[in-house]
């Protein structure tokens, strides 16, 4: 016998059915948009290579500019400074003179006047020429020089002298009648035991004998 079940039964079958449908579509949707979901992020992403597949591309050599020599600066010329110009020379001082023509030597002499004179002569007999006359020094307080007179011994003449060597001394250097020379002039003979006397000269500036 077949049982036939209630009106209330059958409703709550019913009911029970659908909750399942229900049920059952809610999970085919939640698949479906599961597998879009899936689906997308699956078709987006790429493969990635693998480092060993990856082909190294050589980096290119960055160009270099050939280096170019420094020219060398160019000197700059410059004038030199023009050194002041020196101070004039003054001229020479005069070269002082073996006195001068004057008084007892103021005619027929010498060599009075001049500047190392190599012929001295005051103008009187053989004993006051000397020649061959060799300065060795001018200029200073005294000058000096060797040559030849007329030599006279004790006791003896004029006429009996003899040629010797001489030693001749020109001294007072000082200025007469505004020139510079010489003012007095002596010789002698060492070989016979003379020596210069300061006392004993002709006075050139003014032409006289001292101490004769």
């Amino acid at each position: 016998m077949r049982y036939a079940p209630s009106l209330a039964e059958s409703g709550r079958a019913s009911v029970g059915l659908a909750r399942r449908r229900a049920a059952l579509g809610a999970v085919a949707v939640t698949g479906i948009a599961l597998a879009a979901v899936t689906g997308c992020s699956s078709g987006s992403s790429k493969p990635v290579a693998s480092s060993s597949s990856v082909a190294t591309i050589p980096a290119t050599p960055a160009a270099t500019t050939p280096s170019v020599p420094a020219t060398p600066a160019t000197p700059v010329a410059t004038t030199p400074a023009t050194p002041p110009a020196p101070p004039p020379t003054p001229p020479p001082a005069a070269a002082p003179t073996l006195g001068q023509p004057a008084g007892d030597f103021a005619h027929g002499s010498s060599g009075f006047g001049q500047v190392k004179p190599s012929k001295i002569f005051n103008g009187g007999d053989p004993t006051g020429l000397v020649t061959d006359v060799v300065w060795s020094s001018w200029g200073g307080a005294q000058a000096t020089a060797t040559g030849t007179s007329d030599y006279v011994g004790p006791n003896q003449s004029v006429a009996q002298g003899t040629e010797q060597s001489a030693t001749v001394v020109a001294f007072n250097l000082g200025t007469c009648d505004g020139k510079l020379m010489y003012q007095a002039v002596e010789w002698y003979f060492p070989q016979h035991g003379q020596a210069f006397n300061p006392n004993q000269y002709e006075n050139i500036c003014t032409g006289t004998y001292v101490g004769q």
